[in-house]
């Protein structure tokens, strides 16, 4: 049975997904320029443009749906972790390595629920009063930047395990995990970029 964070995490990419995106259409070049040039601000500016551009049709030119739509993108490589993490976990013949893989996957839905809240914090953030803009995108910060710090727990925990004959496992996980903190972390420089407009 999986942890109940991967079910919230799937709750949460459900609800903020249909009313945060929509299904991407022929791009508008303009659009497609301003993808890449608000990903030439992140951490990872190549994965941010290949993993949005896609998405030109619902962005537009706007900071907000990128944003919106760089955190849908990042809780659905979340998830879909979580689970090959969890089965992973099940897998394990050695005690202590689906210990870790369980730490792991627990963690890992602990960061779904932050970039879930986050999501939800940015749906419909262009229709409220400007008094409470600056309030919503701190709140969505601080849960992306809660993202971060637990999958960097999950990757520490299954480095530190003593792996023996199943270091492919470790290494693996971590691969994965280094991957989606990429995600997370231009997710997060995007909803930084709220800051100073929407």
């Amino acid at each position: 049975m999986l942890p109940r964070t991967v079910l919230m995490s799937a709750f949460f990419f459900l609800l903020a997904f249909v009313t945060c995106t929509s299904v991407p259409t022929s791009p508008d070049k303009n659009a497609t320029e301003f993808i890449r040039a608000r990903c030439g601000g992140t951490r990872y500016p190549d994965l941010c443009y290949t993993s949005l551009s896609g998405y030109a049709a619902t962005v537009q030119n706007s900071t907000l749906k990128l944003a919106c739509v760089a955190t849908n993108v990042t809780l659905a490589r979340l998830r879909a972790l979580c689970s090959h993490v969890s089965a992973l976990r099940f897998a394990s013949g050695a005690e202590h390595v689906a210990a870790a893989l369980r730490d792991c996957a627990e963690e890992l839905g602990d960061a779904a629920d932050q970039v879930g809240r986050t999501a939800t914090e940015l749906r419909g953030l262009e229709s409220v009063k400007e008094s409470e803009v600056a309030w919503r995108v701190s709140s969505a910060q601080t849960w992306m930047s809660a993202a971060l710090t637990y999958e960097g727990t999950c990757s520490d925990g299954v480095r530190n395990m003593d792996s023996g004959g199943t270091s492919s496992v470790e290494a693996d996980v971590c691969r994965r995990v280094g991957k989606v903190k990429q995600y997370t972390s231009n997710a997060l420089a995007l909803v930084n970029g709220l800051v100073d407009g929407r």
